[in-house]
């Protein structure tokens, strides 16, 4: 049976919240790239990322440890 993925906030390569690390996680890309596009698409639309990026905290639930 395939596992179903999700996406996650990332526990172990956060800056902030683990947003990016996550969705770099997800799509199986460097967290670094996904985060200078990230601050990328700040700057470029008035700051509406900022917007993005509490929402994407409120609603994508932090992966739980698999260890204490």
């Amino acid at each position: 049976m395939a596992e179903i993925k999700r996406l996650y906030r990332s526990n172990e390569d956060k800056m902030i919240a683990g947003v990016c690390a996550g969705i770099a996680e997800y799509f199986m890309l460097d967290p670094t790239l996904v985060r200078i596009g990230y601050i990328l698409l700040c700057v470029f639309t008035a700051f509406t990322g900022v917007v993005a990026y509490l929402i994407l905290w409120i609603v994508v639930p932090q992966r739980k440890n698999l260890y204490p």
